[in-house]
């Protein structure tokens, strides 16, 4: 995403919301991608990222039009994308829900010598490296709906707490508070169990067979180690300003960002060209 000055944002949205298709085309391109990285941390899997993304961009796209510049383009497209995700119920960690109990005991009691090889002829280091990222992202399922939030705004965008509180209707006092307990939970639990980011017994490398076993990754469905990242430098550029909250910023490195799945933005382009987008646009 380029970065663009306020008043470049709002020059684009007040051509988009008088029907220049380039400048809605131009907005959704330069969300996308953080719509779809919130998304997929808040949800947990790449396919419920891809169905709540387009929903959220086509809320943002027929909801243009309230846009009144009180708040900068982006934190007005992050409260849309997080009212519409804290209240997501469509997808699959909102019917079965996680615990760090239940993730502690199944990395203490797992059976994982008990598993034939399952890697289907995929090197089991790449095998390694998707549970590892599949593991950390769903781990934050283990948090409510609103510290999930609170810590991937903290975390991975590192928003100025003014900014996340205005978006989470929170004072910035109260956000600050909260994410740097969540924080310390997150790094406890990943310090005691996790082998990877911290002292834990738990080895990625030890269980790919057993995270097969368990449909927790599919060798022939490689959603991470397939996936564009996004470079640091592009992800800070959605940022307004920046704070030091505590000491724990590199303990969570496993929060990536990706670039959205092509199938996201095609079927965001089709809508772009269809007559439903000409029907919204000329209303």
């Amino acid at each position: 995403m380029n970065k663009k000055t306020n008043e470049e944002l709002q020059a684009l949205v007040d051509k988009a919301t008088a029907g220049d298709k380039e400048a809605f085309e131009a907005l959704v391109m330069g969300v996308q991608d953080i719509v779809f990285n919130l998304s997929l941390r808040m949800l947990g899997t790449f396919a419920d990222a891809e169905d709540a993304t387009q929903d959220i961009l086509l809320k943002m796209i027929t909801h243009l039009s309230s846009f009144r510049g009180e708040s900068s383009f982006t934190t007005w497209v992050f409260s849309i994308a997080a009212n519409h995700l804290k209240n997501y119920k469509k997808h699959m960690f909102a019917h079965y829900p996680l615990s760090f109990e239940f993730y502690g005991d199944d990395i203490e009691n797992g059976k994982i010598r008990d598993v034939p090889d399952l890697t289907q002829n995929v090197e089991k280091d790449i095998l390694a490296e998707e549970l590892k990222m599949s593991c950390t992202n769903v781990m934050l399922q283990c948090l409510d709906t609103e510290s999930r939030c609170i810590f991937i705004l903290g975390t991975m965008f590192q928003i100025d707490s003014r900014i996340a509180g205005d978006i989470l209707d929170m004072t910035p006092e109260a956000y600050r508070q909260r994410l740097s307990r969540i924080r310390k939970k997150m790094a406890d639990f990943l310090g005691r169990y996790c082998g990877e980011y911290g002292s834990g017994r738990c080895r990625c490398m030890d269980r790919v067979n057993y995270a097969i076993q368990n449909h927790r990754i599919n060798p022939q469905q490689l959603d991470y180690t397939t996936a564009a990242e996004i470079p640091d430098k592009i992800m800070l550029d959605v940022k307004n300003a920046m704070e030091d909250i505590d000491e724990l910023s590199q303990d969570f490195s496993f929060c990536k960002p990706y670039q959205s799945p092509e199938r996201t933005k095609r079927l965001i382009q089709e809508f772009l060209d269809s007559t439903q987008f000409s029907v919204i646009r000329n209303s």
